[in-house]
Formats: C-alpha cells, sequence, structure tokens
C-alpha cells in the first residue's frame, strides 16, 4: 500500500508538531488550554497531513472523564474470542486518547464509583442496568437494542434468518437452534430461525445452551444420546457451533455429510480443520458506532439506535439434506 493510501494518525500528528497526543486532542476539539502558538503548529500539521479526526474517537473525547465501561453479563468470559475482538476494536479509537477500558460485571451496585459512560452487553429483558445508569446519571450505550436508549446491534434476526435459509435451500427439514437462553441476544437470533423454517414448515427443536465451545458440546451430546435426530444446526455463535461439531464427531456423525452446522460471528480464527459457514458481523462498526452513541449521550441528545448489517460467509459446513433424512 503506498504512503499516500495510509490515512494519518493522531500519533502522526503529535510526532510531526514535536507535542503529545493529549495537545493534539485539545486542539482537535477546540480547548482554550494551549498556547496558540502550539494550536497553529499543530492545525499547520493537521491541513499539511490531510487528517481527519475520526468521529467515534472525537465524540469520545467531550466527556469529561477518561473511564469507559464494558459491563458484561455475570457469566460472560471476559476473554471470549468475540469479546477480545470487540475490545481490540474499541482500543482503536479510545487507546490514542488515553481513554481507559473498565471491564465491569453485570452488577453495577456494588461499584464505589462508576465509569464516565458503559457499554451494556449482552442485556436481557428489563435489564436492571440499564435502569439503574439513568437513575445514577451515567451515560449508557446497549449492545442490542431497546425503543429508550441508545443502543447498536448486529440485525440478530435477520442474520439468523440468512443462516437458516441456508440450511433449508440445502433440503435440510429437521433443524435445530443451538443457543435458546434469556439474552436478546439469543431470543434475536431464535426468532429468525423460526420465522425462516416456517417459510417450509420444517421440524424444529430448540436446545439451550451458552455461548461458550463447551456450552454447545454439552447440549449437543446429551440431545443426540437421548435421541434427537436432525440434519441441519444453526447455533447461535461459532463457539457453540465448534461444540456442536465436536460433539457430533466424536459420535461418529460426519459433519457435513449426516448434519450440516451454521454458526453467528464471523470469528476470524476457529479450531476446525475446515472453514465454518457462518454469519460474520461487521465488529469494527459496531465498536465505531457504539463510541458515537456514547458521545452524543454525553452530549444530551436523544436516545437513537442502529442496527448493523451482517453477511452469510459460505464454508464447508453445509451440504445438501442426506437422502431419507429422520
Amino acid at each position: 500500500m503506498s504512503d499516500a493510501l495510509i490515512r494519518p494518525t493522531i500519533e502522526d500528528i503529535a510526532r510531526a508538531s514535536g507535542v503529545s497526543k493529549g495537545t493534539v486532542s485539545r486542539v482537535i476539539n477546540g480547548h482554550s488550554t494551549v498556547a496558540e502558538r502550539t494550536r497553529a503548529r499543530v492545525q499547520e500539521v493537521i491541513a499539511r497531513l490531510d487528517y481527519t479526526p475520526d468521529p467515534a474517537a472525537r465524540n469520545l473525547s467531550w466527556r469529561t472523564g477518561q473511564t469507559l465501561g464494558l459491563s458484561l453479563d455475570r457469566d460472560d468470559p471476559m476473554l471470549s474470542p468475540y469479546q477480545v475482538l470487540f475490545r481490540r476494536a474499541l482500543e482503536a479509537h479510545t487507546a490514542p486518547l488515553g481513554v481507559q477500558l473498565l471491564d465491569l460485571r453485570a452488577d453495577l451496585t456494588r461499584m464505589a464509583r462508576l465509569p464516565s459512560a458503559v457499554l451494556v452487553m449482552h442485556a436481557v429483558e428489563g435489564d436492571p442496568r440499564l435502569s439503574f445508569l439513568q437513575q445514577a446519571g451515567v451515560p449508557a450505550v446497549l449492545i442490542g437494542h431497546h425503543p429508550a436508549s441508545f443502543w447498536v446491534a448486529p440485525d440478530d434476526e435477520g442474520g439468523a434468518q440468512l443462516a437458516t435459509t441456508q440450511l433449508l435451500q440445502a433440503g435440510h427439514r429437521h433443524l435445530v437452534y443451538l443457543g435458546a437462553g434469556p439474552s436478546q441476544v439469543a431470543q434475536d437470533r431464535q426468532r429468525g430461525f423460526e420465522r425462516a423454517a416456517r417459510t417450509t414448515g420444517a421440524t424444529t427443536h430448540l436446545l439451550a445452551a451458552d455461548f461458550t465451545v463447551l456450552g454447545g458440546y454439552r447440549a449437543v451430546r446429551r440431545a443426540w444420546e437421548s435421541g434427537l435426530r436432525f440434519t441441519g444446526l444453526f447455533a447461535q455463535s461459532d463457539e457453540s457451533a465448534i461444540g456442536a461439531v465436536a460433539a457430533l464427531e466424536d459420535l461418529g456423525i460426519n459433519i457435513p455429510g449426516d448434519v450440516s452446522v451454521v454458526g453467528f460471528d464471523g470469528l476470524p480464527e476457529l479450531p476446525l480443520p475446515y472453514a465454518l459457514t457462518t454469519v460474520s458481523q461487521d465488529i469494527p462498526r459496531i465498536a465505531s458506532t457504539a463510541l458515537t452513541l456514547v458521545g452524543e449521550a454525553i452530549s444530551g441528545r436523544l436516545p437513537r439506535g442502529e442496527f448493523i448489517p451482517v453477511q452469510l460467509i459460505s464454508g464447508a459446513t453445509v451440504a445438501p439434506a442426506p437422502g431419507g433424512s429422520p
């Protein structure tokens, strides 16, 4: 890639101006605490390098504090592949500004001091975190959807329809949804699964499971050993899809010859010898939009939300339904 195509960063501006990143940030955001000579030098470098501030990072820098909390559900693993990717995407915007990300658990009432703003993840219906943060006066953005809140979410329902339609088009009529549970994500993906399945009158079964490999493995192995038979499986996450594949293969079931599997997330690295068919969500765009909404929440704007499009990625785990399927 040529230098002309590389977008200059706030670090480049600071280096060329001979000042700190914090000083550059204050110039960009119009703070009056920067000396005029320094301000002029930084503005000259910004113009010369044709630097355009990142809207998400700029919005975030309007905050009076310097901490952003990520509130996970009680049992969410902080180092899950999805969580690592989401945090990395956030840090691409927040790190240049020196904004600290804080990992929080669901019970925010025990915190002695709340962050300046919070991203609420894996919400359930009537999630108490949203009402608590509102009462505490802390700006919050839901990674999910809620009509009275700032929110951003992948198109979970539409993505589940894409995944299920892929199985239906391959002739599968005995389907399982792996991941039934109380979270908004699980329920949205279940709705999309059921909506698509109804178009063909397919037989459907719901298996309760969390988003983890182990949860998917246990749920699928237990169901198969109990006599449940199916030829197509849609898992609410790539991790649980991996667990399902491992369980079926341990039982002597061929993937995708006997059972086809579709996941959801589009994780870049999976412990499979072949590519998983999955619905990919745009994690960097979700993170960037969340930070833009944080800035709007801090500025006192009216709540709004945005669904981020998803896309089906064809892999090697879907094949035509076997003849004489159950």
